[in-house]
């Protein structure tokens, strides 16, 4: 699903396209309640008609919102657009994971911040 400028997804109204993978689209969006940008990925069609993606997706982003730490996305909401699930999440300027890694001196110092933050993932 391909939205467009000025699309409302409750409070949020899509501003531009970031990005578009596997998994589905991203987009920025401004909060209308709380007048922050932030980031919203709608899951694929596909995806989103598999039950056990769907749950995974829900799943996911359920454990990643109970997750506090500066390594981590912050996940603020989720919910479904004419029947396309999707989560809220902060908006991060930046380079892409793809383009840092390229960078070997940035890449290596990334690889130990995650080599220190994924066992977190997994205690909590």
């Amino acid at each position: 699903m391909t939205l467009t400028f000025g699309t409302k997804l409750g409070p949020y109204e899509i501003v531009a396209p970031l990005g578009a993978g596997g998994m589905g689209e991203v987009y920025r969006a401004r909060d209308a309640r709380l007048g922050r940008d932030v980031a919203i990925k709608v899951l694929s069609e596909a995806l989103a008609k598999d039950a056990d993606r769907l749950r995974r997706f829900e799943q996911e982003a359920r454990t990643i919102a109970a997750l506090n730490h500066p390594n981590i996305l912050g996940i603020h909401d989720i919910g479904a657009y004419d029947g396309a699930p999707f989560l809220v999440s902060e908006c991060l300027e930046g380079q892409t994971l793809r383009d840092t890694c390229h960078d070997s001196r940035r890449s290596a110092r990334y690889t130990s911040q995650y080599t220190i933050t994924l066992p977190m993932v997994y205690l909590q």
